[in-house]
């Protein structure tokens, strides 16, 4: 089906949907905790050293993938593949990482709409530290309110997502992004005036072997996938959207670059609140729904700080969550032949009604032994799943097919145009054929607990 192609209307237009896709819930939600429970700074270190060896290669070649093919993750491995060999089932991958993160993913961010909610009426003050907790238990344990925040959070997307690629996604990029941005800001110089400030640097750079392991190299590696939404056929999407103008490794340096500052303003908003009131900094998920609400409860200004904090929390998601429906939606749309809303309107269908075992995923309501059968509840199930098997085997799958099979002249073509860094081309693709899978190939191992390489410490100490 010829038609023509909906692009951005420039470059902000990519680098904001783009930066907006990677600031996600890995960044403020997981990021932080992550960090807390591998040691600090010397998990910061690994994390970057993983962006730059894996993230940014990798990113870089589905950017590639989707401008040269100008079709979305599944017509562009088509699109690319000589012989006809059945690549295409690596885009499937991506569709697929992205519809099980998109049904679950609401749900949480539904959760941070109920915060947001529950911090405008004061509710915090004047509880206990248990109290505050039993709160998000119980949040938790109603399935009936986490559907409701489900349905709303999906609606909400669903919505930006039909208005198509400039008209939606586009101009309501800029507009979260860069509000996502300035609370960010805001409540990293409001931190500044916390006691816990100066502690709070010194864990995020101060290396610390003690806690560090070979598996936090491990963790870094997968979190470096998390934070650039790479994986899960976005990059591919938006890339096809990418005029032939515009430098594809310029713009992929300034979106990696805009992830690891704003990953790094996260840790700083987060850990002063937590080392001011002398508190562990490896509390774990938790961290944000239980003890961050008390925190700010005992701070001044405790209202407007919890509502920013909790409003920049549910921006992060629906950036992230945006490009999730838009990847299923956008391969739907090319292999069908169906107009962008009903695509639309069918994800987000979709994706509500496979995501309401995680809303309820804690109640005990649907699938009551789930958790007695499989070892945890519903939620975590397909988040486990999506993170230890199908953006770690796509990614490695993707990496083989741009360093092996894909045509090299079309790959360079797209690397050096509008660069001047086109030096880079020879190491980018020795890493891709080589340094990427063998690390993505570490990580499924580990991830799946094939091997635990921390024995290998074990064993030589």
């Amino acid at each position: 089906m010829n038609q023509v192609r909906e692009h951005w209307t420039g470059r902000i237009g990519f680098l904001m949907a783009a930066i907006g896709s990677a600031i996600g819930l890995g960044i403020l939600w997981k990021f932080p905790y992550t960090v807390g429970e591998n040691g600090g700074g010397l998990f910061l270190l690994s994390y970057l050293i993983c962006l730059v060896i894996v993230g940014i290669p990798v990113f870089i070649a589905e950017v590639i993938l989707g401008r040269s093919s100008q079709r979305a993750a599944v017509g562009a491995y088509e699109h690319h593949d000589p012989k006809k060999g059945g690549w295409k089932v690596v885009g499937w991958f991506g569709v697929l990482a992205s519809f099980l993160i998109m049904s679950f993913y609401s749900v949480i961010a539904g959760w941070g709409m109920s915060y947001i909610l529950t911090s405008l009426n004061g509710f915090y003050q004047n509880l206990s530290g248990t109290e505050v907790a039993e709160v998000y238990s119980t949040l938790i344990h109603s399935g009936d309110i986490s559907l409701l925040w489900h349905l709303i959070f999906t609606v909400i997307t669903v919505v930006i997502v039909l208005s198509g690629v400039r008209k939606g996604i586009e101009r309501w990029a800029k507009i979260m992004t860069k509000i996502l941005l300035i609370l960010l800001v805001l409540l990293f110089l409001y931190t500044l005036t916390l006691d816990g400030f100066g502690r709070a640097v010194e864990f995020i750079f101060h290396p610390n072997p003690a806690d560090f392991k070979l598996t936090s190299v491990i963790e870094a590696l997968g979190l470096a996938f998390w934070t650039l939404s790479i994986g899960q056929g976005i990059m591919i999407s938006y890339g096809s959207y990418m005029k032939r103008s515009d430098s594809i490794v310029q713009m992929c340096g300034i979106v990696a670059f805009s992830v690891i500052v704003v990953a790094i303003l996260a840790a700083l908003v987060i850990f002063p609140v937590v080392f001011t009131f002398n508190l562990p900094p490896q509390a774990g998920p938790g961290l944000i729904f239980q003890t961050l609400p008390y925190l700010f409860a005992q701070l001044p200004g405790s209202l407007v700080l919890s509502t920013m904090f909790f409003t920049l929390f549910v921006f992060t998601a629906l950036t992230s969550a945006i490009p999730l429906i838009e990847v299923v939606a956008t391969n739907i749309m090319e292999l069908k032949g169906i107009p962008r809303k009903k695509a639309a309107l069918f994800v987000g269908s979709a994706t509500f009604l496979f995501g309401i075992p995680s809303a309820f995923a804690h109640s005990n309501v649907i699938f009551p032994d789930w958790e007695a059968i499989y070892g945890m509840d519903f939620l975590k199930t397909i988040d486990s799943f999506v993170s230890i098997w199908v953006i770690p085997i796509g990614g490695l799958l993707s990496a083989i097919f741009v360093g092996w099979v894909m045509d090299r002249k079309v790959a360079r073509s797209e690397f050096v145009f509008g660069t001047k860094v086109s030096f880079l081309y020879r190491p980018w693709r020795f890493f891709m054929r080589w340094i990427v899978p063998l690390t993505i190939l570490i990580i499924i191992i580990q991830k799946s607990g094939l091997y635990d390489f921390d024995q290998l410490i074990m064993r030589g100490s």
